[in-house]
């Protein structure tokens, strides 16, 4: 069975109705990001940044997957596939995808603010569970989102390396390569590869693979694509 993996980003999810921090009038307008999305934004006003991500996660009791969430998921009659993300939400999970890599947290987590990325220390909290100053981790630190923000360290980079190292097909949609290190993740499929791109905009991307564009959004982008692959 052929492997694809797909590394999506904040365009998958913007058709759902989640808001995306680059949009013309998207979250950085309203909350800059060296404030809510930054490891010293937390240490300067810890209150603030947990506001922020408790509006994130009810939110998400808004929304639902979209079209293009479920036809990665139904893809899976037919390939292994494995989802790499850079969202933070649930949206890939509730669409029907079973091997999902999140690579930047989990709104529906929470952990440590000593050791964020110490598994004993994570918990699962519900979309409408509002995480406050003073409440604790398990080893007695405040509870933070986990999120991994700008200013730390990526840990699951190494293992989306390594799934996009041995793969038949990545599909790159919503994500316009900009953030790193996931940005460079495409580095890393073997030469046989094939690459897609979904997005309506121009995407700068510097690759000795042929990529195949399909200028369109998520929904529509998706559609297309799982007719190729299908056919």
């Amino acid at each position: 069975m052929k492997r694809i993996v797909f590394l999506t980003g904040a365009g998958i999810s913007a058709e759902s109705g989640i808001r995306t921090f680059r949009d013309s009038d998207g979250l950085w307008e309203q909350y800059p990001v060296e404030e809510v999305a930054s490891i010293e934004g937390y240490y300067r006003n810890p209150g603030l940044v947990l506001d922020f991500y408790n509006a994130r996660r009810r939110q998400l009791l808004e929304v639902e997957p979209n079209e293009a969430h479920r036809l990665v998921a139904a893809l899976e009659a037919e390939y292994e596939v494995i989802v790499v993300t850079q969202n933070v939400d649930d949206l890939h999970e509730r669409g029907g995808s079973s091997h999902i890599i999140h690579l930047h947290g989990e709104l529906l987590k929470a952990c440590s603010s000593r050791e964020p990325n110490d598994s004993r220390y994570i918990e699962s909290v519900a979309a409408d569970r509002r995480i406050c100053l003073g409440d604790k981790a398990g080893d007695g630190s405040q509870l933070r989102p986990y999120i991994v923000w700008f200013g730390e360290d990526v840990p699951k980079i190494e293992s989306a390396a390594a799934v996009i190292s041995q793969t038949d097909i990545l599909v790159i949609v919503g994500t316009s390569l900009n953030v790193y290190p996931a940005a460079g993740l495409l580095h890393y499929a073997p030469q046989h590869a094939e690459v897609y791109l979904i997005d309506p905009n121009p995407v700068k991307v510097h690759s000795l693979h042929p990529i195949q564009v399909i200028a369109k959004g998520a929904v529509a982008g998706m559609q297309e694509l799982y007719e190729r692959l299908t056919c």
